[in-house]
């Protein structure tokens, strides 16, 4: 698979909702305890019927290029061959968290 068949499908807590975002670009970035996405994949409605949630999540992300979600919101990452349908959830709270914090400095 090339650089540009690449599929990332990206799940992610924010704000009490669990968010499924699909994008080519995926890293851990250049901010410290962040995962960088950009290249965002959205589904192009062949039929009448439009899920709302997707519509919502299109509108957020509207003029975003490259959006930068905590290591601790990330609830997981999968690369994929088709993309599916983005979309925005309830987030029923079912997640055991990893202890923090991730990086402990130390005092001299």
């Amino acid at each position: 698979m090339s650089k540009q068949e690449l599929l990332y499908r990206v799940e992610f807590i924010q704000a009490g909702q669990r968010y499924e975002l699909y994008a080519r670009e995926l890293s851990q970035g250049g901010l410290f305890g962040f995962i960088e996405i950009g290249d965002f994949v959205w589904d192009t409605h062949t039929s009448v019927v439009l899920d709302p949630s997707h519509e919502k999540l299109k509108d957020e992300f509207a003029d975003v290029t490259r959006t930068y979600i905590p290591m601790h919101a990330v609830l997981r990452i999968d690369s994929v061959t088709k993309k599916g349908l983005a979309k925005i959830t309830e987030f029923d709270g079912k997640v055991t968290h990893f202890p923090s914090p991730i990086y402990t400095p130390t005092n001299k």
